[in-house]
């Protein structure tokens, strides 16, 4: 899999969810066996470059290339600009949004909603592919497959931006007026596939690497992205990297390197946030984390109620312990199962 210049070691991608994919994630993803990621969505309202928040969003500090800078907005001029900064910044592949279904985007025509409007879509990704071709910059792009139901116009987009010189396409099988709602459908991704030279990316539902061979086969695809999936189970980049290449399943994660791995992303991202931001947006993760094993609820009801790095991940800690404890008391035990065994034990 080859994005302009940059030849990536699979093609099985994490997803850019805004609020989700910092830094510390995209590393956490990497780690596990995601071949590439893409940054939340940063602005392109020139105002808002130096605030703190677009800040952590284009936060790379020690990230392995390339790196990848996704924009969102509803002015070509804006856009292309923003492009600009962010290759001055560090950026290597630039990638338009043109997929987010969140209201308080879609309301200021931003995100999926340039949809509804080909014409301007078309000319922010001319805009923006003008401001990277000469700097050797790739745009990518990621969209829906439509609006709604009966304005599916994926197909149509797709045409036009490889013809204004995008490099790659992300269609996420479901439309804007969906959410994430209902299932994705990949017929649409499969059309795109069939009518495009430059790769496709099919996204949605992939929550398995038995539904990650599927999507291949169905569509065509050149690459899958995994979103939501991954929240709380950055390993199945690497269960699916090994499904699709053996056809087996690699063994589940223990509970040791599961704990490890929680806990560096913990100190990671309350590098990045600082203590009272980094405590309170570390929940969700950690919840996501918790949420099948016997016990998450109350966990995640006490957790909530910690207030700095150090209660947190000392929590954290503890919690896992007993986890593997309780494993070791298991019947199964005797069979040779470890304290320190995979979590799908419990599950």
């Amino acid at each position: 899999m080859q994005i302009g210049p940059y030849v990536l070691p699979n093609a099985v991608f994490v997803a850019p969810m805004a609020g989700v994919t910092d830094r510390p994630f995209r590393q956490l993803c990497r780690q596990f066996g995601a071949g590439y990621a893409v940054s939340e969505m940063v602005t392109s309202r020139k105002d808002l470059w130096k605030s703190l928040k677009t800040s952590r969003r284009a936060n790379h500090e020690g990230e392995p290339g390339p790196i990848a800078v996704q924009i969102a907005g509803t002015d070509a001029p804006m856009m292309a600009e923003a492009a600009a900064y962010n290759i001055d910044q560090g950026a290597q592949i630039i990638d338009i949004n043109m997929g987010c279904p969140a209201k308080k985007v879609c309301n200021k025509w931003a995100g999926s909603a340039l949809m509804q409007n080909e014409s301007l879509a078309i000319e922010i990704a001319q805009a923006v592919v003008a401001a990277c071709a000469p700097r050797g910059v790739p745009v990518t792009l990621k969209m829906r497959t439509g609006w709604c139901d009966t304005e599916k116009n994926a197909l149509v987009l797709a045409r036009a931006f490889e013809s204004v010189g995008i490099q790659m396409v992300t269609v996420h099988g479901r439309t804007r007026e969906q959410g994430y709602k209902g299932f994705a459908e990949y017929d649409t991704v499969a059309a795109v596939k069939a009518a495009l030279k430059i790769p496709v990316v099919a996204n949605g539902d992939i929550d398995s690497p038995e539904k990650a061979l599927h999507v291949l086969k169905y569509t065509g695809a050149d690459a899958l992205m995994v979103g939501r999936a991954a929240q709380g189970r950055p390993w199945i980049f690497r269960e699916i990297v090994h499904f699709l290449a053996t056809g087996e399943h690699l063994a589940p994660p223990l509970v040791a390197e599961v704990t490890r791995a929680l806990l560096e992303h913990l100190q990671d991202h309350y590098a990045l946030y600082g203590e009272l931001t980094g405590v309170r947006s570390a929940r969700k993760h950690i919840g996501w984390y918790v949420r099948d094993l016997p016990g998450g609820g109350d966990f995640r009801d006490h957790m909530n109620t910690l207030e700095t790095a150090e209660l947190q991940s000392r929590a954290v800690a503890q919690f896992f312990e007993e986890m593997a404890a309780r494993i070791e008391r298991m019947p199964q035990a005797d069979a040779g199962v470890r304290p320190d065994m995979a979590l799908e034990t419990m599950e």
